[in-house]
C-alpha cells in the first residue's frame, strides 16, 4: 500500500461537504486590510497634528515657515492605504472565487476582509476630504495674529 492512497484527496466534513482551508497568503491578505484600514485613517488624521504643530512653530517665530512635506506625504499615505485596502480585497476575493471556488464571505479570512472593507468604503471619503484640507492650508497659509 503506497502512503499516497491514505491521504484523502478531498476533505469532507460530517454532512460530506467539501472543507476547504484557505493558504497562508490568503489569510494574510485577509489580515492586511483591517491593517491598512487603521493606517489609512490614522495617516489622514495625522495630517490635524502636523498642521497644529506648524502653525505654532510660525506663531513662535512671528514669520511664516515652509509647509511642512510631511504632511503632504501624511494625506497621500492616506487616501492610498484606504484604496490599497479596498484592492486587496478585491483581488482576496477574487482569488477565493478562482482557487477555491468560494464567496469572500464563505470563509472567516474573507469575512473579516470583507466586513472590514466597508467601513474602508466609508473613510476614503474622509481621507479625501483630510487631503483637500491639507492643499488648501498650503495654499492659505495662517494668521499670525497681533503680536507680529
Amino acid at each position: 500500500m503506497d502512503s499516497r492512497e491514505l491521504i484523502p484527496k478531498r476533505r469532507v466534513d460530517e454532512h460530506g461537504d467539501r472543507v476547504v482551508r484557505p493558504g497562508f497568503g490568503t489569510v494574510a491578505a485577509a489580515g492586511a486590510v483591517p491593517l491598512l484600514v487603521v493606517a489609512g485613517v490614522a495617516a489622514s488624521l495625522y495630517t490635524q497634528e502636523i498642521q497644529a504643530e506648524w502653525a505654532d512653530r510660525q506663531r513662535e517665530a512671528c514669520r511664516e515657515l515652509p509647509f511642512p512635506m510631511a504632511e503632504y506625504a501624511a494625506g497621500w499615505a492616506g487616501v492610498a492605504l484606504g484604496l490599497a485596502a479596498v484592492a486587496v480585497c478585491v483581488l482576496l476575493a477574487r482569488r477565493l472565487r478562482a482557487r477555491y471556488g468560494l464567496r469572500l464571505g464563505e470563509t472567516r479570512p474573507g469575512l473579516l476582509a470583507g466586513t472590514t472593507v466597508c467601513f474602508s468604503v466609508l473613510a476614503i471619503p474622509m481621507e479625501l476630504i483630510q487631503l483637500y484640507v491639507v492643499h488648501s492650508a498650503a495654499a492659505s497659509g495662517i494668521s499670525l495674529g497681533d503680536g507680529c
